[in-house]
């Protein structure tokens, strides 16, 4: 019965996404140009894709073989449909994303809160197929091979994917972007999306590429991880029943989300932000109350509702929290644009300020919910309060999917010349999305932090450890490899982003440069080629970081043992939490104090402190876009390969 009911609400949120994506489709674009640009940015993120995912095969297939040779069949094949669900998630957002920015334009030439919707649309397919795959592969696993041991591989299919799909879009993007930046607007002093720089479309196509079907990917496999670690733990206390519960919440948490999509409307253009922020809320509240009635006439432990309530207001806190540090509506951001006025040296060390300082309440939310998780119901209370946390996904991923396609509906409202007053609209879309965009990595810090616990405390069981002294020289060793892990890990794809930036910029120069009449806007630049330099730079460039992520454990609790590897994975759940939020909230922190001086603050556009600040957004890309979501998948793909491992070690 529960996991028909389980399977029934997968389904439901793969139909209502079906739904929903034909709804988007069926939108005329009548504008030629606007329908052009559009289908340039949908061709060069699908060919993107679909190299990856070429490349990816192939490392999928050998990871399998392996697994089914050393472990079990049973891992090999969960680890191969992992995969399979969380590239179908990302192909099919990615998919109706580069459909809807069109038409999120169009939209907007009647009104923005039109416009809000069409965008809001299309991040609601994205958050519900990866709840309906990630919930449906669970079931359909759990189904058939009963314990959750068996099924670990699932998660570790998930997060490889994650991985590389994060670094590698993180790599495109921001190659795109640092370029289309530097030489557009610093050196040619052109506005932002102008089609007459060559990397534009690269930068557009990076948008979807990074935060679409990275952070899909990435919430995708928190997601399956959450649940995983809950069932196996919850089996240990409760039995079957234990197994049940996180999938019942889960079902639950996605009938919320649908319902919570329908309260995503306003009438007022000021009021975007809580449009928005209502659906949360709704979806927050239904599952607060079905919870309630799960846990105390399902499972019998009122304790356990209590661990999901934590794990739920963590994640609004952490959210809000991030919303306070990026946006320009509150004070750190007012002070980076303010330092502006002096240079860019004096915006760079506002902004590292920034970040550093903003680990500081975010990780004591994490603390808190980490105590009260396990004064209510032990480890089982920590792996359930993070699916009580990602349990309105549905929803939350939509929020934050919306962001880039009223990104990318601003960039086409430029190139296709449609207007001030169009492009005041996108602009509006884009702000708010920025700033959800913002706390949806902060969310997704918060989600890792728990889930990783969660994966870390399955790991122990199943391990045998009942504790890890840091007073063995081993385990201490384990704890500072873990803890330089994510340094490393982070030097690397940034150096990727600067290499493949590099390329980016010699190339737009010269374009520049070689093609007569291009500043005048009587020739067209050569879009595709910056589209090729980004997807070459990416696939070859993700590989290493990668490898480092997924052998790592392997070879640590080979040659050192399971407790060692115990010490590395704390070492590396704690620089990589700190590390991603410093990295992600200074990079959205100074986006953010570019576009307040763009809206007229210190000289406005074209100003000594614009020029600053787009050096400190510069810099910032690859630190939220690129490194610092990388880090989330790191901690919990390391964890996860310790679990899927374990039976090597002991």
């Amino acid at each position: 019965m529960e996991l028909t009911l389980a399977l029934i609400a997968s389904v439901v949120a793969l139909l209502f996404a079906l739904f929903v994506s034909w709804r988007i489709v069926r939108i005329k674009v009548k504008d030629k140009k606007v329908l052009e640009i559009s289908d340039a940015i949908h061709k060069g993120a699908m060919a993107f894709l679909k190299t990856e995912y070429k490349i990816l095969f192939v490392f999928v297939i050998v990871v399998a073989i392996l697994l089914t040779l050393f472990i079990d069949w049973q891992t090999g094949f969960s680890f191969v449909f992992g995969a399979v669900c969380s590239a179908i998630a990302g192909y099919v957002g990615m998919k109706v994303a580069t459909k809807a920015n069109a038409r999120t334009t169009m939209a907007a030439q009647k009104n923005l809160c039109t416009a809000l919707r069409v965008a809001f649309s299309s991040g609601a397919v994205m958050g519900l197929c990866v709840v309906g795959l990630g919930l449906m592969g669970v079931t359909v696993l759990i189904w058939f091979f009963k314990v959750p041991e068996l099924i670990y591989g699932f998660s570790f299919g998930a997060s490889s994917i994650a991985l590389f799909a994060r670094v590698g879009g993180g790599i495109f993007t921001k190659a795109a972007d640092v370029g289309a930046d530097l030489v557009g607007k610093v050196e040619k002093n052109i506005p932002e999306d102008d089609p007459r720089n060559p990397a534009v479309i690269a930068d557009n196509v990076g948008d979807n590429v990074g935060d679409v079907a990275g952070m899909g990917a990435d919430l995708f496999e928190s997601y399956v991880g959450s649940l995983i670690a809950a069932m196996a733990l919850g089996f240990a206390v409760f039995g079957t029943k234990g197994i049940f519960t996180p999938l019942l919440i889960a079902a639950l948490g996605i009938i919320a989300s649908i319902i919570g999509t329908f309260f995503v409307r306003t009438n007022n253009e000021k009021k975007l932000h809580s449009a928005l922020r209502n659906g949360l809320l709704v979806a927050s509240g239904l599952v607060i109350i079905g919870s309630f009635f799960i846990t105390t006439l399902y499972l019998g432990n009122i304790n356990v509702f209590w661990a999901i309530i934590v794990g739920l207001v963590a994640g609004v806190l952490i959210g809000l929290i991030t919303e306070y540090y990026t946006s320009y509506d509150y004070g750190p951001v007012k002070k980076i644009a303010k330092s502006s006025l002096t240079g860019s040296a004096t915006n760079l060390i506002s902004g590292l300020a920034i970040g550093m300082r903003s680990t500081t309440l975010p990780v004591l939310v994490i603390v808190v919910s980490i105590f009260l998780a396990y004064w209510f119901a032990g480890l089982y209370g920590i792996a359930i309060a993070a699916v009580g946390m990602l349990s309105t996904l549905g929803i939350s991923l939509a929020i934050d999917a919306y962001g880039p396609v009223a990104d990318n509906a601003g960039g086409i409202a430029e190139m296709a010349a449609l207007g001030k007053k169009i492009r005041s609209k996108t602009d509006a879309l884009d702000s708010v999305g920025n700033t959800t965009a913002a706390m949806g990595k902060g969310f997704a810090i918060g989600s890792a932090a728990l889930t990783a616990l969660g994966l870390f405390s399955a790991y122990a069981i199943a391990a045998k450890l009942e504790s890890i002294s840091i007073l063995n020289p081993l385990v201490l060793i384990g704890l500072f490899l873990g803890g330089i892990l994510p340094f490393l890990f982070s030097s690397m794809t940034m150096n990727a982003v600067g290499e493949a930036a590099f390329a980016m910029i010699e190339e737009v120069r010269r374009q520049f440069k070689s093609i007569k009449g291009l500043m005048q806007g009587k020739a067209k630049p050569n879009y595709e080629r910056c589209v090729e330099i980004s997807t070459k730079s990416a696939l070859k460039m993700m590989i290493m970081p990668g490898l480092i992520a997924i052998l790592s454990p392997i070879v640590v609790g080979l040659l050192l043992g399971p407790e060692a590897l115990g010490g590395m994975l704390a070492g590396s759940l704690v620089t990589g939490v700190l590390l991603a939020i410093t990295m992600a909230n200074a990079g959205g922190a100074w986006d953010n104090a570019k576009k307040y001086i763009e809206m007229g603050k210190h000289g406005g556009k074209g100003s000594d402190a614009h020029k600053a600040a787009i050096v400190g957004d510069t810099v910032g890309d690859p630190f939220k876009d690129t490194s610092g979501p990388s880090l989330n998948i790191l901690i919990k793909l390391m964890t996860i390969v310790a679990l899927v491992c374990v039976p090597l070690l002991v």
